[in-house]
């Protein structure tokens, strides 16, 4: 890196600006100083001369002098203009964006850093430029880089193009995996459903049977009050009924629990049925049995 921050080719282009600025100042002082060097030569023939006359030299003077330093900057103004498209017509040819810091430009510090270079360039050494700081313009880009450029869009296009299939594989497999998780929320909803079913079948059996048996009960202490002679062998038998009805409610309880338990297993369930099936078979036949000892009409 070399005095102004830039690396060599950059700063041999600022040091050839450098020149051809300090060529038009020159130019521009050589101008002021025949504006004032013609006042002398045309005017100053006399040796005394009033104040109108000296107020008229001077505005005449003020006059040429404005025009010429207008005109210059003007020019130095359009000279840079000039500067910056070259840089920005190159840069767009590789699709960049410049920046500019206008701010920077009264920076006094790096004016002074400018002046230092300027004069250790200029004025110490005296130095004649070399061929290679001549440069009427900045050098077109060749047909080289632009081949290295489609080269590079045409990867990046590719790159494109293979993130996007990989997108659209992703994509499907989401699909999948969403449509996979519809039909399992689906299929635990129908299972929900089936499992609630059979608890309320099972539920609504052991009300059947429960209304079965108070029925029994009143019927049996039916039979105890219009029996009085037969009162003894319808205790035991009550006894024995009982017994069996307390059995019957504990098989009913296991049986309910194992249901809770597998309730999904379709197998207990008709063991359940069965179990009650039975149940009511012995309760028929202790009704039969009972009805032996009711009165006749």
């Amino acid at each position: 890196m070399a005095e102004l921050g830039l690396n060599e080719h950059h700063q041999n282009e600022a040091i050839s600006y450098m020149r051809f600025a300090r060529f038009k100042r020159g130019l521009c002082l050589k101008t002021v100083d025949s504006c004032f060097q013609d006042l002398k030569d045309s005017r100053l023939v006399e040796e005394t001369f009033t104040v109108d006359e000296v107020t008229d030299m001077l505005d005449g003077l003020q006059t040429v002098v404005h025009s010429e330093v207008e005109s210059e900057l003007i020019n130095t103004t359009y000279t840079n203009v000039l500067l910056l498209r070259q840089l920005f017509a190159q840069a767009e040819k590789w699709y960049l964006k410049l920046q500019t810091d206008i701010s920077e430009l009264e920076n006094r510090e790096l004016l002074e850093q400018v002046a230092e270079f300027e004069k250790s360039e200029f004025t110490s050494s005296n130095k004649k430029p070399s061929a290679d700081l001549i440069k009427p313009k900045l050098a077109p880009i060749n047909e080289g880089g632009s081949e290295l450029l489609n080269k590079a869009v045409a990867c990046l296009q590719e790159e494109n193009e293979k993130l996007k299939t990989r997108l659209r594989t992703i994509e499907i497999q989401a699909t999948a995996a969403l449509d996979e998780k519809s039909k399992l929320e689906k299929s635990l909803k129908d299972l929900q459903m089936i499992q609630g079913d059979q608890k309320t079948n099972v539920n609504k059996d052991i009300t059947e049977l429960e209304n079965r048996v108070a029925a029994l009960k009143c019927q049996l202490e039916k039979t105890l009050n219009d029996s009085t002679a037969n009162q003894k062998s319808l205790e035991e038998n009550l006894v024995t009924t009982k017994h069996d009805l307390l059995k019957l409610q504990d098989q009913l309880s296991t049986a309910e629990k194992e249901l809770e338990k597998k309730f999904q297993q379709t197998a207990a369930y008709r063991n359940m049925k069965e179990i009650l099936t039975k149940k009511n078979e012995q309760i028929k036949d202790l009704r039969r049995r009972l009805s032996k000892y009711e009165p006749e009409d």
